[in-house]
C-alpha cells in the first residue's frame, strides 16, 4: 500500500503524535502503579501494568510504521500487524475456549470423584449393614426354630383339648337334637290343632260378617227412610219458619206503628199540657200586673167605689 510524498509525510505527523501520547499514557500508568499499595489494589495493579503492555507494544508498531512510510512511503507493515493481531487473537481465543473447557472438564471429573466416594462410602456401610441384617437373621432364624418348636406343642395339646372337647359338645348337640326334635314333634301337632281352631273360627266370623253386613244394610236403608222423612220434615218447618217470620214481620210493623201513635199522642198531650200551664200562667201575669182586660175592670170598680164614699159622705 503505497502513499504520495504529503499523504506519508501527514501519516508521519500523526503517527508521531500518537507515539507521543502513547509514551506520555505509560509513563502515567507507571507513575499510578507505583503509587498503588496495599493487597486490595493487586488486581488494579495487575490491570493497569497490562495497559502499559499493550502501550508500549502499539507505541513499538507505531515506531515501525512511522520508520516505514520516511524510508517505503507505505503500510504494508501494518497489514501484517492486522493480520498478526487477528491471528494471535484467534489463538488467544482458542487457548481460552480450551482452558474453559478443561476447566469444565476438572469440574466434571471432581465432581464425579466426589460421587465415586460417596458411592463407596454408601457401599461400605451397606456391606456392614448386610453383616449386621445376616448376624440378626442368624439370631431370628434360631428364635423362629424354637418358637416353631414351641407351638408345634402347643397345636398339639391343642389338638388334643379340642378333641375332647368336641366329642363333648357332639353329645350335647345330639341331645340338643333329640330335645329338638320332640319339640317339633310337639309343634306340629299344636299347629295342626291351632289350624283346625283358626278354620272353624274363620267359618263362624264369615257367617258373623254376613249376618252384620244384612243387619248393616238393613239399618241403612231404615236409616235411608228416618233421613227422607227428616228431610220431608225439614221442608216443612221451613215453610212454617218462613211463614212465621213473615207474620213477624207484619206484627212487628203493626206494632211499631202503634208505637209512633202513641208517641204522637202523649207528644200532643204533653204540648196541651205544656199549652194550658203557659196559659194559666200568663193569665196570672196578666191580672197580677193589671195588663190587657183585667185593667179596664179594676178602673170601672175604683170609681164605683169613689162615688160609694162621696154618697155616704153626703
Amino acid at each position: 500500500m503505497s502513499l504520495s510524498r504529503i499523504q506519508s509525510v501527514r501519516v508521519a505527523a500523526v503517527l508521531e503524535d500518537c507515539s507521543d501520547q502513547l509514551d506520555i499514557l505509560g509513563h502515567t500508568l507507571t507513575v499510578q502503579i507505583a503509587r498503588e499499595r496495599g493487597t486490595a489494589a493487586a488486581q488494579e495493579k495487575a490491570r493497569l501494568a497490562k495497559l502499559r503492555r499493550d502501550c508500549q507494544s502499539i507505541s513499538r508498531q507505531v515506531s515501525k510504521l512511522h520508520l516505514e512510510l520516511e524510508e517505503k512511503q507505505s503500510l504494508s507493515s501494518l497489514l501484517q500487524v492486522v493480520e498478526d493481531e487477528e491471528q494471535k487473537k484467534k489463538a488467544n481465543n482458542t487457548r481460552r475456549e480450551e482452558k474453559i473447557k478443561l476447566e469444565k472438564r476438572k469440574e466434571t471429573l471432581q465432581r464425579q470423584k466426589e460421587e465415586i466416594k460417596q458411592k463407596t462410602e454408601k457401599l461400605t456401610e451397606i456391606r456392614w449393614l448386610a453383616k449386621d441384617l445376616k448376624h440378626q437373621l442368624n439370631e431370628q432364624s434360631s428364635q423362629i426354630a424354637n418358637k416353631n418348636k414351641l407351638m408345634e406343642k402347643n397345636m398339639e395339646l391343642q389338638l388334643q383339648q379340642t378333641q375332647r372337647e368336641s366329642s363333648e359338645t357332639e353329645k350335647l348337640l345330639q341331645d340338643k337334637l333329640e330335645l329338638l326334635q320332640n319339640k317339633l314333634t310337639e309343634e306340629r301337632r299344636v299347629h295342626e290343632e291351632s289350624e283346625k281352631f283358626l278354620q272353624n273360627r274363620h267359618k263362624e266370623l264369615q257367617q258373623q260378617l254376613q249376618q252384620w253386613q244384612q243387619h248393616t244394610t238393613q239399618m241403612l236403608q231404615e236409616k235411608e227412610q228416618q233421613l227422607n222423612s227428616v228431610r220431608c220434615k225439614r221442608t216443612v218447618n221451613l215453610d212454617r219458619l218462613m211463614e212465621m217470620k213473615r207474620r213477624f214481620r207484619e206484627m212487628e210493623q203493626v206494632v211499631m206503628e202503634d208505637r209512633e201513635e202513641q208517641e204522637k199522642l202523649r207528644q200532643q198531650q204533653a204540648l196541651a199540657t205544656s199549652a194550658t200551664k203557659l196559659q194559666a200562667w200568663w193569665r196570672g201575669c196578666m191580672v197580677r200586673r193589671g195588663l190587657g182586660s183585667f185593667k179596664k175592670e179594676e178602673v170601672k170598680k175604683g170609681k164605683k167605689k169613689k162615688e160609694g164614699k162621696k154618697k155616704k159622705k153626703k
